[in-house]
């Protein structure tokens, strides 16, 4: 059955696995929270078209103009993606665009597609109990099952990021080394197609540092070399954390851009 809103219904209860909204929030962002929900649900699938706004308005029981502003902030977001002519989408890592989101480190001379495809290699993909640092980052109990992931990437067959993931057990069951390497599109593609788990933020810590041996050695460079530290969780929805990625880049021919807005 599907939801329907009222103006008494003004939260909405986290022991009911909805998105928890303040009973003081703005329709729109009430409307919001509801499509946040249907989309953490996976009511609507990464790819998939979602009802139109008439349709939601008279789902919702509220104005067309109050599901647009809605699907607006969802869209700039990069939850949801407008086409003219073809409706409301929910947004996919397949998608060009929204793959670079999470990779910063871009070519001096601006030029993304340059250097050709990225070049993967994954060193390692083993289960483990997480750490009490694991554990907190991911929001799990020491003990809890992880899958670590090791991957080199390399840009004109120069390694380039060297990449150690944690991601929680129990969502990740069955990923493997074999199934990483098969797989030739960007990872959180795959982890929205196959597990399920679609990434739509993540935090960042950016420092200086230089590598130890093993590290200098999969980057083959000296081991005083002055690389990039990049510490990221990723959240799904709900702000759920769902992997910890701490990277080390080269950085001789590669910068790390932002653009804050």
């Amino acid at each position: 059955m599907n939801p329907t809103f009222t103006m008494a219904d003004s939260s909405f209860s986290a022991s009911d696995g909805a998105v928890s909204t303040p009973a003081f929030s703005p329709l729109y962002q009430q409307i919001k929270g509801l499509i946040l929900q249907s989309l953490q649900s996976a009511e609507w699938k990464p790819g998939e078209s979602i009802p139109s706004e008439m349709d939601l308005a008279a789902r919702f029981r509220v104005s067309q103009g109050t599901v647009r502003k809605a699907i607006d902030e969802l869209a700039a977001d990069h939850l949801l993606v407008r086409r003219q002519g073809k409706g409301t989408f929910v947004a996919t890592h397949e998608e060009r665009h929204v793959q670079y989101r999470f990779l910063k480190l871009v070519p001096d001379n601006g030029d993304l597609h340059a250097e050709g495809p990225t070049q993967r290699k994954i060193v390692d993909c083993k289960r483990l109990r997480a750490s009490a640092e694991i554990a907190r980052a991911l929001d799990l109990r020491s003990g809890d099952a992880v899958l670590q992931v090791r991957r080199v990437l390399s840009f004109a067959d120069t390694p380039t990021i060297l990449e150690d993931l944690w991601l929680p057990g129990a969502p990740f069951k069955g990923l493997t080394a074999e199934r990483l390497t098969g797989y030739h599109g960007p990872m959180y593609a795959m982890f929205e197609k196959e597990f399920g788990v679609r990434m739509v933020r993540a935090e960042e810590k950016i420092r200086a540092v230089v590598p130890d041996q093993a590290q200098s050695q999969w980057l083959k460079v000296p081991a005083d070399t002055p690389l990039l530290s990049v510490e990221r969780i990723a959240y799904t929805y709900n702000d759920t954390p769902m992997e910890l990625r701490r990277g080390l880049y080269r950085t001789e021919r590669h910068h790390y851009h932002n653009a804050l807005n």
